[in-house]
């Protein structure tokens, strides 16, 4: 029986699927309740100070978005917590003793950060399972591939995957024929399966249809409680649909942080931020 053969009987099998947390992945304290601090970070380009002395704290299974204009910080921020860009002053932890700050970006997703960019990047010629596959958390060397057959947890949580982010109709379909939403979610279903504990999610209903960005707030608020997701959004509509905290971004700092409803009411935010919006 050929892998794909072995996926199809799983999918066969009448039962909903589920997935949580691989136990191999390496261990995080969370006991004081925290998954990421940031403190005290600073950044600057050529002049322009990006951060500013930025403190930001999310807890384990929490669903935060975070707002500003642009040039606010937001992307800045991702990159070091991914460690693509490092810091001119402060710390990063992941849980209480892993500091990302010493850590590779390879070594940051292996502790379990994974980061969606705004535009979707899939493999258009494979088939949305072949996607999923090929994101799985395994050996990618030459030798372990040509001897890889699909093992039952794996067929297992690419089949919970497949339901939480509602393409099984398309799981054999060209990721190229998919739409714009479905694109967007298959490349979060492409991170769920490598069993992120943060997801860094940057603008998802970017060009969606109005019921592909409700779909997205199902999906998002779903997976809030299993794991950990930040948010980079400008719509504030949908915004308002999936948090319950919201982090403005202003200048590289925090200019406020609570409900929507205490964000949209600060005449602070008002000024520098919503304000501006139409």
């Amino acid at each position: 029986m050929t892998r794909l053969d072995a996926f199809r009987e799983v999918m066969r099998r009448d039962r909903v699927f589920d997935f949580m947390l691989d136990e191999t992945l390496p261990a995080v304290d969370v006991s004081h309740g925290v998954l990421l601090y940031v403190e005290g970070l600073s950044v600057s380009f050529d002049g322009f100070k990006a951060l500013d002395n930025l403190n930001l704290y999310v807890d384990d299974g929490e669903l935060r978005c975070l707002i500003g204009a642009n040039g606010a910080g937001k992307t800045t921020l991702m990159d070091v917590i991914t460690g693509k860009t490092r810091p001119d002053e402060g710390m990063v932890y992941f849980g209480q003793t892993h500091n990302l700050l010493n850590k590779s970006e390879a070594e940051i997703a292996e502790l379990g950060v994974g980061r969606k960019f705004q535009k979707p990047t899939v493999f258009e010629a494979l088939t949305v399972f072949e996607n999923l596959e090929l994101a799985l958390r395994m050996d990618k060397g030459i030798v372990a591939n040509l001897f890889y057959s699909l093992r039952s947890d794996q067929a297992d949580l690419i089949a919970g995957v497949i339901d939480t982010i509602g393409l099984r109709a398309q799981i054999f379909q060209q990721a190229g024929a998919l739409s714009h939403g479905q694109k967007q979610w298959l490349e979060i279903g492409m991170l769920l399966v490598s069993e992120p504990r943060l997801l860094l999610v940057d603008e998802p209903v970017a060009g969606m249809t109005a019921q592909e960005t409700e779909s997205t707030a199902e999906l998002l608020t779903g997976l809030a409680g299993k794991r950990t997701v930040i948010v980079v959004e400008h719509d504030m509509a949908f915004v308002r649909s999936i948090s319950r905290e919201v982090t403005v971004l202003h200048q590289g700092a925090v200019l406020a942080e609570g409900s929507m409803d205490e964000i949209q009411n600060n005449p602070e935010v008002i000024e520098v931020y919503l304000g501006e919006a139409p």
